[in-house]
């Protein structure tokens, strides 16, 4: 509706921003074309002065008819010097413009300053009652916004953990998660990894230890291999495999032409969405993350292959610590621990069975999703 109900807006936006640059081009060719003509034409009434006071003084003894010959030459040189530089002062124009726009680029520091703490460290030096993950009142506003999308957020997670993030369209559930691997700086609180601030990590050492798998399943063009090895450039064929059973891409993978070998054409627009999203869980279970974040990115997949998904991971030998964003209430029902958010803040926090009976935001969503009766069996 926003982008329809926007499109005359847009045009004329569009046809007059069209216009002054038409404008300014038409104005900046004028001047252009008129450069090399009065070049010639200064330059050659020069000429015929230097010629007719030449002869003067020639006749009068002042000058000699070489001295005449070689200031027309001179003249001559000239003329063509200027008529290069006349061709050169719109190349030049737009080399300084350019210049200045790389300039006020290069000036540009992050706002997001890097810390030195490398994740070795502090799981390393970490008790076992700190928790892997912790929000302490975090808010979250983005750059330009009018209102906050998350609200005082607080929760823990522990080693191993699955948590289940579930709410409407709009609720921040992707704001949530993408605060974990430090894409975005909370305004208000802190995000804390093993009992240390988020900002005093390193971000290449953090985001190393962390596996995102993101809404949109992207692939890039070339072998299932060169994809799954995005993750991690040096993963031997064994994890490779370990990784393609986990994440059920096996059975379809064994039967492709040349298995890791199969081409897969930009975007993967020559396998299907649950294939696709079946993948990049691959790609990330790859690099064998701590954190293993999945941002509704089993959508496309069956309610029995989800299922299998899901029990594939909380049985890696990693034990990683798992965020599965969905829509789902089934795919999340058996975490354990589930955040329910609406419009931003927690509506409740806790197991399926507790949610369930005490949370009214989750009971709107499970009952949407299942029949009231079987519910009340659950």
């Amino acid at each position: 509706i926003r982008a329809f109900n926007k499109e005359e807006d847009e045009k004329e936006k569009f046809e007059k921003e069209n216009e002054t640059l038409t404008d300014a081009q038409k104005f900046v060719g004028r001047i252009s074309g008129l450069m090399n003509p009065l070049t010639y034409i200064i330059v050659n009434g020069g000429i015929i002065a230097l010629i007719y006071v030449g002869a003067v003084r020639v006749d009068i003894g002042d000058l000699t008819q070489g001295e005449v010959v070689a200031l027309i030459n001179y003249m001559s040189q000239i003329l063509v010097e200027l008529v290069k530089l006349a061709n050169l002062i719109i190349t030049v124009t737009k080399a300084v413009a350019c210049g200045n726009r790389i300039e006020s680029v290069l000036k540009i520091t992050p706002e997001m300053e890097n810390g030195s703490l490398k994740w070795e460290n502090a799981a390393g030096a970490g008790e076992a009652a700190v928790p892997v993950v912790e929000f302490s009142d975090v808010s979250l506003t983005y750059k330009g916004a009018g209102a906050e999308s998350l609200t005082g957020l607080s929760f823990r997670v522990e080693k191993g953990q699955t948590i289940g993030i579930i709410g409407g369209t709009g609720s921040g559930k992707s704001s949530l998660v993408n605060l974990i691997p430090r894409f975005y700086d909370a305004t208000k609180g802190e995000v804390k990894i093993f009992g240390k601030n988020i900002k005093e990590y390193d971000l290449e050492s953090l985001r190393g230890h962390i596996g995102v798998v993101l809404q949109k399943a992207v692939l890039f063009k070339g072998t299932i291999e060169e994809n799954l090895k995005w993750g991690n450039e040096s993963a031997a064929a064994e994890d490779l495999e370990e990784a393609l059973t986990i994440s059920q891409s096996k059975e379809f993978v064994d039967a492709k032409a040349g298995r890791l070998e199969f081409r897969v054409e930009q975007g993967g627009r020559n396998l299907s969405g649950g294939q696709k999203q079946r993948l990049t869980i691959a790609r990330a279970l790859v690099r064998k993350p701590d954190i293993l974040i999945l941002d509704d990115s089993a959508s496309a997949l069956d309610f029995a292959t989800d299922a299998a998904l899901r029990g594939a991971i909380r049985g890696m030998k990693e034990q990683p610590t798992v965020f599965i964003v969905s829509q789902r209430a089934a795919s999340i029902q058996y975490a354990d621990q589930i955040i329910v958010l609406d419009d931003g803040e927690m509506a409740g926090v806790g197991t399926h069975a507790e949610l369930l009976a005490n949370c009214p935001a989750y009971q709107e969503i499970y009952y949407s999703q299942f029949p009231k009766e079987v519910g009340v069996n659950v």
